[in-house]
């Protein structure tokens, strides 16, 4: 009662602000002419893409809340990082070199005879080039360029290739993000940024999944939190994470644009590890502002997910004991038909909430096959808990798309939902690419776009004072963009074609 209560009120407060002001009768002319133009673009069987993909680019979003910092600088950006941090890449591997040795025996060679290259020598070679980015995103997938992967291996193994450049050049990466941000209207992004430290102990390993109840693991737990607690590596290791968010974070925020950070924990690692990082996510949320939450990242589908998932959301229950205040996101249900056994798919979602304590859930496109459905979208509905839509994501690793895709099914029941990116640079897409598929294919009105874009803002892990600020940002924003709309030429705002 006090969430759903407190949910409320930022609610009404949100509204107060977003209508503050009475809107005057040029402002509502402005918003018909609006809402007329959008539904001209989606009436039909062919809804007008390229129109709409000038509306959504224009049109302002308020943010972007299921994002990973390194899944979405795009390839070519990790490519320019190579030479930054002296590194080379094996243009028979794509790999990236990092051995000191092997560069500097390759730099001795010839440059007709180097088989790692830098930057420079990369964009030289067309060849090595668009085989690199083939690999490193899913650029020309979907033409069949290349010899191909199943689309979810193609996607997670990309993280591999590039990793050893996404893990530094922060600033750059997250200045980069931002300047993309603000060209094409976005205010806020919520990013998943750094893997929260870890430490691994064998012990607490065996403890955690031999524990034959919820006493045991809670006592397991209990034993390796006051373990780390008192490990001076492990508090280091959390000091150095909380200032390099703090360090890196460096000329982000400005009137234009607001970044905040989520720690996040990697779920194919054993219980000692996940554990472990999951605590220095938590306490890191607790020690900096910048730090608005934490989530769980991993393929869903994998092995060691699938037989730790009920035992992770159980570690989220634990330390939501001890830190009360920490938002989580999770992702849950990433997971289509085929993927993992039948019962694999019954019970992701459920547990996120009612076990961990969500307060968003991450894709959740099992929802249809999960043994509580319709109990799971009253709950979100009732407590204000929204769901993350990623189509692009959803398609590309999993196949779910158009009517198959279960945001028919939030949409329907009342769930409260953001659109969102997940990894653009990957899949290489934008935010406002994301709207113009979901208008292409559920044909909403212009209503509940406005109100999507709103809920960026009121779904933030931020405090209210800030998301009053970013609403009323907003608020100007849409009056602006309205206004253009309304000037274009009458042709482009025609009546709706028949159905």
């Amino acid at each position: 009662m006090i969430r759903k209560t407190s949910s409320l009120l930022i609610a009404l407060a949100l509204a107060a602000s977003a209508h503050g002001a009475a809107p005057t009768a040029k402002s509502k002319a402005n918003e018909a002419a609006t809402a007329r133009h959008l539904a001209g673009l989606i009436a039909g069987a062919e809804p007008k893409l390229s129109e709409l993909t000038l509306f959504f680019s224009q049109m302002p979003k308020g943010a972007d809340l299921h994002h990973h910092y390194s899944g979405a600088l795009y390839a070519e950006q990790y490519v320019d990082f190579l030479d930054k941090q002296g590194l080379c890449v094996n243009k028979q591997t794509y790999r990236i070199e990092t051995s000191k040795a092997v560069i500097d025996a390759q730099r001795a060679l010839p440059a007709a005879e180097r088989t790692c290259l830098s930057s420079a020598e990369v964009l030289a070679d067309d060849f090595t080039y668009r085989e690199l980015l083939q690999r490193w995103s899913s650029k020309d997938f979907d033409n069949h360029g290349a010899i191909q992967p199943p689309p979810d291996r193609q996607f997670f193994q990309t993280f591999g290739f590039f990793g050893p450049v996404s893990n530094a050049n922060y600033n750059e990466g997250l200045l980069e993000l931002k300047k993309r941000a603000i060209a094409e209207n976005v205010g806020y992004i919520e990013t998943m940024f750094k893997l929260a430290p870890m430490t691994g102990n064998a012990d607490a390993d065996s403890a955690m999944w031999k524990a034959g109840d919820d006493a045991a693991l809670t006592a397991a737990m209990r034993a390796w939190m006051e373990t780390l607690e008192k490990d001076p590596t492990f508090k280091q290791n959390l000091a150095d994470y909380v200032e390099r968010i703090k360090t890196n974070h460096a000329n982000i925020d400005d009137e234009q644009f607001t970044m905040r950070y989520q720690a996040y924990v990697l779920r194919l690692l054993n219980p000692s590890l996940v554990f472990s990082s999951m605590l220095a996510g938590f306490k890191a949320a607790s020690q900096s502002e910048l730090i608005v939450g934490v989530n769980i990242v991993g393929q869903e589908s994998l092995a060691p997910s699938m037989r730790d998932y009920a035992l992770h959301m159980k570690m989220f229950r634990f330390l939501k004991t001890q830190y009360p205040k920490v938002k989580l996101s999770l992702h849950a249900g990433e997971l289509a038909l085929g993927d993992v056994p039948p019962e694999g798919l019954k019970f992701h979602i459920d547990q996120a909430l009612n076990v961990a304590g969500a307060d968003r859930i991450g894709h959740g496109i099992d929802l249809a096959h999960e043994s509580n459905a319709t109990g799971i979208m009253k709950t979100m509905r009732d407590k204000d808990i929204p769901v993350e839509i990623n189509l692009t994501s959803n398609a590309f690793i999993s196949g779910i798309k158009g009517a198959n895709h279960p945001v028919t099914l939030y949409r329907k029941f009342g769930v409260p939902y953001v659109i969102s990116t997940d990894d653009a640079g990957v899949t290489r897409h934008n935010l406002s690419q994301e709207y113009t598929l979901f208008a292409s294919r559920y044909q909403p009105s212009y209503a509940e776009i406005k109100k999507v874009s709103y809920n960026g803002v009121r779904y933030a892990f931020l405090p209210e004072q800030e998301k009053q600020r970013l609403t009323r940002q907003l608020d100007e924003r849409f009056a602006r963009f309205e206004a253009q709309v309304a000037s274009w030429p009458a042709a482009a705002s025609a009546t709706p074609r028949a159905r």
